[in-house]
């Protein structure tokens, strides 16, 4: 798909969510964009949280935050949408301006002026409050701006805010269709070892001959990846399936710091190593006269990236760590192939076996569980009642797009596609688990983000004897695709309502009806009219308004996001008292 087709499709899908007249378009783009970074591993579990304000003389702007589980990284998103449908440059002024408002809330809330003008009973306020009290903990803050224009720089100099480096970039429309269509992921990296390590990087080279590549052997100092890693940040690893998470507890980074702290003489000998892509290698003599690379072009760390930036925290965090002993073992692979579509094919396969040994994701590794084979095959085979169109089960990752590419091979054929299976009627395994946990009245799952509520998903699909429960029938697809619907209309209803945590509100409210009047509630009816009544709909907004004022009520100054995951939130909210529903509503029997 070529970018201008992508941006308009984009512009389709922020649209297809927004209520007519509602004018959150830049939370709905906001939120695409940082679930689909989430999802990538770029962030930890996104959320909406708009902000518009001023301090003295000053403009604050967020459009959003991720903050990981053990709160030391953070990450800030501030927006620039203007809902264009030609590929339209954003000047880098532009950006600048959004980044700099944004680092002034940040700096307001570390050095705690932020929280105390604020309004207690206000979402901001918490997230405030939360921030000046994790601020001197963080290891990682990142500020994104997201736009739908084409930024000329994906990226801005580090910044220092009250003690914290700050790394600054720009999630561009053009960043995110290389993302999103797996074009080149890569940026146009290049990596001059003269200047990270002082002389060529000894390696055993093999041409490759015919083949579409060429392969080295060497061993990276491990100060030459701390210093990439500090110039680049995420760019690096963009080709990646995983990010970087967290150092704490018994994990495979914790090990990293602890072989760096302890024995950093030993690490090639434990680790794994590193795999690189490359575009070009450029050769010179090391000290020794032998054959070194002097700098790579294109350099894309495909396997790896726990190492890389477990050694630059490590380094940060404890700086006596003596990294002049480390090498990290690499094997750095450089394209040759002409055709660049079998290139970035290759370069995916690299990524996806090099990462095949290592630990990924529970939905990448269920794609091919009975379970979802057969909601895949339901999608396919049960149209909707006009008899024409149909609902997309992505049980794949980007088989939509595949579809489209496919089957849409022209103009004609693409159209008549999207008319009978259009992008709002796509779900993938996340979503399907998130509508159907939230029925079933596990808001505070749901509220775990997409990830581990697909996790927990998936592990309640198998009984105690091991056995998977039996497959979906006809039916219960169609109550599955009932489900999503009222999810999905209540999701956009409830969008403009609240500008912070309203994918907790959503969560809540669904499981709320489904408490209240979940067996009353006549499925077959939302399937048949594939949507639901704007009485049921105006129910779950006064209910969702309840649930609102409930969640605030029980946090007790805590964040909505952080307190809606507790099963205790989750006994407060569906233990309230709620208003009587309306009468008249067309779902009830």
């Amino acid at each position: 798909m070529e970018l201008l087709d992508f941006l308009r499709e984009t512009q389709a899908e922020v649209r297809s969510q927004m209520n007519e007249g509602s004018p959150y378009a830049e939370m709905i783009f906001s939120d695409i964009v940082m679930q689909h970074m989430a999802d990538i591993g770029m962030t930890f579990e996104p959320v909406v949280c708009h902000h518009r304000g001023q301090y003295r003389n000053a403009i604050l702007r967020l459009s959003g935050y991720a903050l990981s589980d053990d709160q030391d990284q953070l990450d800030l998103f501030v927006s620039l949408y203007d809902g264009v449908d030609e590929l339209t440059p954003v000047p880098d002024g532009d950006t600048k301006t959004a980044v700099e408002q944004c680092l002034r809330f940040l700096s307001l809330c570390a050095d705690g002026n932020m929280a105390q003008r604020l309004d207690p009973s206000s979402d901001v306020a918490s997230l405030a409050g939360t921030l000046q009290a994790i601020y001197n903990g963080l290891e990682q803050i990142r500020v994104f701006v997201l736009t739908d224009k084409v930024a000329r720089s994906k990226s801005f100099q580090t910044r220092q805010i009250s003690g914290k480096s700050v790394r600054l970039e720009v999630m561009d429309i053009e960043r995110l269709h290389r993302h999103l269509s797996e074009g080149k992921p890569r940026d146009e990296l290049i990596v001059d070892f003269n200047e990270v390590s002082g002389s060529p990087l000894p390696c055993i080279f093999v041409p490759g001959g015919d083949e579409d590549y060429g392969y080295a052997l060497a061993a990276i100092p491990a100060n030459a990846l701390q210093l990439l890693y500090e110039k680049f940040g995420a760019r690096l690893l963009e080709a990646n399936v995983r990010s970087f998470l967290s150092v704490k507890g018994k994990g495979v980074n914790a090990g990293i710091q602890q072989t760096l702290r302890n024995e950093p003489g030993r690490f090639m000998a434990y680790n794994n190593g590193i795999v690189i892509v490359a575009d070009e290698l450029h050769f010179g003599r090391t000290p020794d006269g032998s054959v070194g690379i002097s700098w790579i072009k294109g350099l894309q760390i495909v396997n790896g990236g726990q190492t890389t930036a477990s050694i630059y925290f490590t380094k940060r965090k404890y700086p006596d760590t003596d990294l002049d002993r480390v090498r990290v073992p690499a094997k750095i692979i450089v394209m040759h192939a002409q055709d660049p579509a079998k290139e970035e094919a290759l370069v995916s396969d690299i990524s996806r076996f090099a990462n095949s040994q290592n630990a990924v994701r529970q939905s990448d590794l269920s794609a091919n569980k009975p379970y979802h084979v057969e909601v895949e095959k339901l999608s396919l085979s049960v149209f909707c009642p006009d008899g024409v169109g149909r609902w997309f089960y992505e049980r794949a990752a980007g088989s939509y797009n595949t579809l489209l590419a496919r089957d849409g091979t022209t103009p004609a054929k693409l159209k008549k596609i999207k008319e009978d299976i259009p992008a709002a009627r796509r779900i993938t395994k996340t979503d399907l688990a998130k509508y159907l946990n939230a029925w079933n009245k596990k808001p505070d799952v749901v509220s775990l983000g997409n990830q581990k509520n697909f996790d927990k998903f998936m592990g309640e699909l198998v009984s105690a004897d091991g056995m998977e429960t039996p497959l979906p029938t006809v039916a219960e697809y169609k109550t599955m695709i009932a489900k999503t619907k009222l999810f999905r209309d209540a999701q956009k209803l409830l969008r403009p309502q609240f500008q912070a945590f309203q994918a907790n509100v959503t969560a809540y409210t669904v499981a709320v009806v489904s408490e209240l009047i979940g067996p009353q509630i006549d499925l077959d009816k939302i399937w048949m009219k594939q949507g639901c009544s704007p009485a049921l709909m105006a129910q779950i907004s006064t209910w969702a308004n309840e649930v609102n004022a409930v969640l605030h009520r029980t946090a007790n100054g805590r964040m909505i996001s952080e307190w809606a995951k507790r099963p205790e939130c989750k006994d407060a909210v569906l233990g309230a008292r709620y208003s009587a529903p309306a009468k008249g509503i067309p779902e009830m029997r």
